[in-house]
């Protein structure tokens, strides 16, 4: 059951649509199911003498005596409140249905229980699955009704009315989801043959530009160039910009004007404030020619990944927090330069993660600088990695996965539901890509010795899970990869050992494969000694150049825009 508690201005603007047709034609017998005085209230729907005018003036009652003393009409003054059945639930009589009502006014403060000086309200039903209740929030003293936190409140008591009721029982909210679009909203989307509403579409983009920028010159300018009209509110005494808002492309009124919605609006966490804050602490960008090489931007992606599924294991929430929001971010890069195949999946994946990165939890976010410089840098990375962005992919699995039992343990019910779903989406997303790598390794399987030698090497290394990883279907890639990180220096027992005691191993579905990305992800220890030894011999005769200067400052680059 979903309350969605809004204020206004107009009694009878919003009487004339829950007793009209609809703006689609699609309200059905709108009649009055209760009231705060059914004798009182006259029925526009079902009673021919009555009016709208007649029962806007009967709620507006205390309201035009305040203005009468005032001089003006109190501010916001109609309290509306759509609440709907989930979909599947059972039909709701109108008798229920006014039950329904009275339990919200009463929760919300609109009309406490017993309270004869309460707000005048209605409950109009003109469809099976929900209500309206329209309200006039002065009190017949001549106070407003107390009705802060009345969204939460509405909820919990929604809560228990599925219970009671036998419906559905949906997700507590902590009064951080973003509005949902209007219902003119998608009609609109329908007639222009989009898929999701403009201010659906404005968040998402809003995201994925986010987690791309370093700074808030460069957010808003990304979003110009992507064709998004933006609109600054700029401080008249400061000169600074105080807000903003974005329009889509195509998104026009009738006047044919651009139709803005505040940063706010699109979401809690995309307003300017919250922005600031996830940018306060920048992520430097890397000079032109001292760019890290894709492997190690994978590579250190990875680790990010590992450390912040230990955090999300620790107390401390305000880091875990700023590591949810980086990895977000993390999210939207990694489809840049992932494999074709599983990109799909993973902008889903971000998508639906939008949702779980809000919480009522302020987040630390220069504790979670490295994750967050992990995601800058995947921009520049490329899909010709292989086997290491497959393991990024792995290692995302599991710090949603985290995440979900973080929020869980928390009691975020809607935050751990849409991280489960991110966890859907990224398993779909791994499998697509891992499938052809595996494939690959098993067909370059070692020779039976050299397999052989293998297998004695992961007894003695770890021979509680031994059984299970010669016995999996991806021990042949697994043997495959073992050659490789021997090639690269690596001092197997050791190596795998280390492994199994940062991953417990147990409750993996694929053991083998567990192993098989950890150990891709492991630098190449012969390599790098070169390189240094390389380096060193070089550094007694050359100076390193020094970055690119201009003004001062390092010198941007444009790559990012351009791969957007």
């Amino acid at each position: 059951m979903v309350p969605d508690v809004s204020t206004g201005s107009h009694t009878t603007g919003l009487l004339s649509y829950l007793f009209g047709p609809g703006r689609r034609d699609e309200h059905t017998d709108p009649h009055i199911v209760a009231a705060w005085d059914p004798a009182g209230a006259p029925d526009p729907g079902r009673d021919p003498d009555a009016t709208i005018a007649r029962l806007a003036d009967r709620l507006d009652l205390h309201a035009q005596l305040r203005a009468k003393e005032t001089g003006k009409t109190p501010a916001k003054h109609v309290w509306h409140c759509p609440v709907r059945t989930a979909p599947g639930d059972r039909y709701l009589t109108d008798s229920e249905w006014a039950e329904v009502a009275r339990r919200i006014v009463a929760a919300t403060g609109i009309a406490p229980e017993g309270d004869d000086l309460a707000c005048r309200w209605i409950a109009v039903r003109h469809a099976d699955d929900h209500i309206h209740i329209a309200a006039v929030s002065v009190r017949a003293d001549g106070r407003r009704a107390r009705t802060n936190r009345d969204g939460w409140r509405a909820q919990k008591e929604c809560r228990l009315i599925e219970a009671e009721f036998g419906l559905r029982q949906l997700k507590s909210g902590d009064m951080t989801a973003p509005k949902t679009p209007t219902s003119a909203e998608q009609a609109k989307a329908e007639r222009m043959g989009n898929t999701t509403t403009s201010r659906e579409w404005l968040r998402d983009q809003a995201y994925a530009v986010l987690a791309a920028v370093r700074t808030e010159q460069e957010y808003f300018d990304v979003l110009g160039n992507l064709g998004i009209k933006v609109n600054l509110r700029i401080g008249t005494q400061t000169g600074e910009v105080t807000g903003y808002s974005l329009a889509a492309p195509d998104d026009t009124n009738t006047h044919g004007e651009p139709v803005y919605f505040g940063g706010s609006k699109l979401a809690p966490d995309l307003s300017i404030v919250r922005i600031r804050e996830t940018l306060t602490h920048p992520v430097p960008r890397p000079a032109t020619n001292h760019r890290p090489r894709t492997e190690d931007i994978w590579r250190h992606a990875d680790t990010a990944l590992r450390d912040t599924a230990v955090i999300l294991n620790g107390q401390d929430d305000a880091t875990a927090q700023a590591h949810l929001v980086a990895f977000s971010e993390l999210l939207h890069n990694t489809a840049l330069p992932a494999p074709p195949g599983s990109r799909t999946e993973l902008k889903a994946a971000a998508t639906a993660f939008n949702r779980a990165r809000r919480s009522a939890i302020r987040a630390d976010h220069q504790k979670a600088t490295a994750l967050r410089n992990a995601a800058k840098d995947l921009i520049y990375a490329s899909s010709d990695a292989g086997g290491l962005a497959v393991a990024v992919l792995f290692a995302l699995i599991r710090t949603a996965t985290a995440a979900a039992h973080w929020y869980q343990r928390r009691g975020y019910e809607q935050q751990a539901a849409a991280a489960q779903q991110t966890v859907l989406h990224l398993r779909t997303s791994y499998q697509q890509a891992a499938a052809p790598v595996l494939n690959e390794l098993t067909r370059s399987t070692p020779r039976p010795q050299t397999t052989q030698r293998f297998e004695a090497t992961v007894r003695q290394a770890i021979p509680d899970h031994a059984d299970r990883i010669l016995a999996d279907p991806a021990w042949p890639a697994l043997a495959t990869t073992l050659v490789h990180t021997e090639t690269a220096g690596h001092h197997l027992p050791t190596l795998l050992q280390q492994i199994a005691a940062e991953r417990e191993l147990d409750t993996a579905h694929s053991p083998a494969e567990v192993l098989t990305w950890r150990l891709t992800t492991a630098p190449n220890r012969r390599t790098n000694a070169a390189k240094a030894r390389t380096t060193t011999a070089n550094s007694r005769t050359v100076s390193a150049p020094e970055p690119a200067i201009r003004g001062g400052v390092q010198a941007p680059t444009n790559d990012r825009t351009r791969r957007r």
